[in-house]
Parts: C-alpha cells; structure tokens; sequence
C-alpha cells in the first residue's frame, strides 16, 4: 500500500542517521505474514510475555495507520497474535504489527491486508492475565523503540526512525 518508499533509498538518503540513534535497523530476524509486506506508520509499544491480553487491548483502540511493536520477549512458547487480533488491527485502522515473538493462524493473518512481521508461527494460545506494559520503551532484539517513532518496513528489512522519514536529501 505504501510503494512510495523502500528501505534501501531511506538508508541511502538518510546514511548519516546510521551512524546515530536518530535511525536504526532491526536485525533481519522477522518472517512477513500479513497480506502487505510493505507497511509504515507511527509506533505503539507493548511489552509482555506469552500473555496477548493488552495486545488486545491496544488493538482493539483507534489505530490511526500506527504500527503496534510488541516486545514478546523472542519467546517461541505461546503466540501473541492471531487472524482474529489481525483482522481487528485492520478494522481499527492500524497499518501494522511487528511482534518479537510468535504469530499462529498464519493462513488467516496473510488474508488480512496489514503488515504482520513476526520470528516465528506457534500454534500454542497465549496467557490472558493482562500483564505487561503499554506505551513503554521496549528493546527488540537489541534495539531501542519508543511511543511515538516511526517504523518503515518492506521486503529488505525494518527501520526505527525518531522522525517521520522523507527521501529529500
């Protein structure tokens, strides 16, 4: 849906932003399982452990073509999101979902058209105790992201930008 962008032409345009914290990229771990594999927005956070229940919740919220990331913790026991959370981020109007963890219902969430990144697929429910943080700032897989910045992502990888991204030099 967003074709006016790649990752490659930000880095390119927006090389010296590498060299700091006003650009990062997350290590090329995620697996793409949403119908779009091309996707940005401004972030919303999560952080939680085998346990959806205020994924859910932040979903369930006007997404304003936000892209939730949720700090799983890279933990390969339970699924944090599945096809009825997927549908429910596009019906919010979320752009995307990046997940340091686990997806299931992986048939269901590629019919959904919103970006879904994830490590892996796991049939195993998640907890539904409600505990975790929201709005947080979370380290995926050894990156900082916080409320607020932008997430750009397609086929050659995710960028973490403090700033709305533009291919002006």
């Amino acid at each position: 849906m967003h074709a006016l962008f790649s990752t490659c032409d930000l880095c390119d345009a927006h090389r010296d932003a590498l060299h700091s914290d006003m650009l990062r990229v997350l290590p090329p771990v995620f697996r793409s399982y949403g119908k779009l594999t091309r996707f940005r927005g401004q972030v919303a956070t999560v952080q939680c452990h085998d346990d959806n229940a205020l994924v859910r919740a932040t979903l369930e919220s006007a997404g304003m073509a936000r892209v939730l990331v949720v700090d799983g913790a890279a933990s390969m026991k339970r699924a944090l999101l599945g096809g009825n959370l997927a549908a429910l981020a596009n019906q919010n109007g979320w752009a995307g979902v990046v997940i340091n963890g686990c997806v299931r219902d992986v048939q269901e969430i590629a019919q959904v058209p919103i970006g879904v990144l994830a490590l892996a697929a796991m049939p195993a429910p998640p907890e539904k105790h409600g505990k975790g943080m929201v709005d947080a700032v979370i380290n995926i897989q050894d990156v900082i992201v916080r409320p607020g910045e932008w997430l750009y992502a397609d086929e050659d990888g995710v960028l973490i930008s403090r700033e709305p991204l533009g291919l002006a030099l």
